[in-house]
């Protein structure tokens, strides 16, 4: 099980962003009672770069942020980093700062990366992804939360997992460890803040695609770990946004992904925007960047995840 000392560590490291959050620590929540599902793995504690990254997990987990008074509504939140780390000090912590000025009790995921000697390869952040729902679930009398308001939210790669996460959200990518696993792993909202979202040619150029199933995949591999193929018409409602300079994620990601929603009929909202290239988290002053927030909000009010 995750140590206390590596969760303090990782939570500390998550304040460390200059949007980060004010007041208590998050809450360390390990993701397995035991050892992590998928074989081998890395040894020891998380690594911390100096703008809170994380690798080497070993151990996942979620951070949980409780504002101050809950509206029953929660997010899960995937940084990016191109599956080769995991951006919390960057994208999750202020993601879910804003979550919690909202009234909303944010979970940042730590989650494992593919790259890092696990046998089960591309599925581990996929295992961690569906296990922090249903926790989440599981544990929403205690955080006092209403299960059927739970989105998620993920950056880049982030958007990649968190876009998986909800179009195949009833694969079986794990076995059960416990009653949590019998919980659905359908988020009910799901927001992709410039995403990658294929890894078919000619995509496929990415850090993401690359750390997730390598160099040089099957064309099966490629498909299968793109999220446009698992769309179906029980995938929940979709929001999107990129920039239409995005130097990293191709622009016709998330393209192909409204295209998609619509085919199959998922409720979607889709906003480009002019400029600001890839990675601007929340956003930045005086920027187009600076807009979307507001977008999400209004959007986030419309699933019901808002107080009334």
């Amino acid at each position: 099980m995750t140590d206390r000392r590596t969760l303090l560590i990782a939570a500390a490291s998550s304040l460390i962003a200059p949007a980060a959050l004010a007041g208590p620590m998050p809450e360390g929540i390990p993701l397995w009672p035991g050892a992590s599902p998928g074989g081998a793995g890395p040894q020891g504690a998380v690594h911390v770069s100096a703008s809170g990254a994380l690798r080497n997990i070993a151990r996942p987990y979620l951070l949980a942020y409780r504002p101050r008074t809950p509206n029953g509504a929660a997010v899960l939140v995937a940084g990016g980093g191109g599956y080769r780390r995991v951006e919390m000090g960057m994208e999750a912590t202020p993601a879910a700062s804003w979550l919690v000025a909202q009234g909303i009790t944010a979970f940042t995921l730590a989650y494992r990366l593919p790259g890092e000697g696990w046998a089960d390869g591309p599925a581990v952040p996929l295992q961690d992804a569906q296990r922090a729902i249903r926790l989440i679930r599981a544990r929403a009398g205690r955080y006092g939360l209403n299960p059927e308001r739970l989105g998620v939210l993920g950056f880049s790669a982030g958007g990649h997992l968190m876009g998986l996460a909800a179009d195949w959200w009833d694969f079986r990518s794990y076995a059960p460890v416990d009653s949590a696993d019998f919980l659905s792993a359908r988020p009910n909202n799901a927001a992709l803040i410039y995403p990658v979202i294929t890894l078919e040619p000619p995509y496929q150029h990415t850090s993401t695609r690359k750390a997730l199933i390598g160099e040089h995949p099957t064309p099966q591999a490629s498909a299968e770990w793109s999220v446009q193929t698992h769309l179906r018409s029980d995938a929940p409602p979709i929001f999107l946004v990129q920039a239409k300079d995005d130097p990293v994620s191709n622009p016709v990601n998330t393209v192909m992904m409204d295209r998609a929603c619509l085919r199959a009929g998922v409720p979607v909202a889709f906003h480009q925007l002019p400029s600001g290239g890839h990675g601007f988290g929340m956003g930045r002053q005086d920027a187009p960047t600076a807009e979307w927030p507001g977008w999400y909000k209004n959007w986030l009010g419309q699933q019901q995840m808002l107080a009334v």
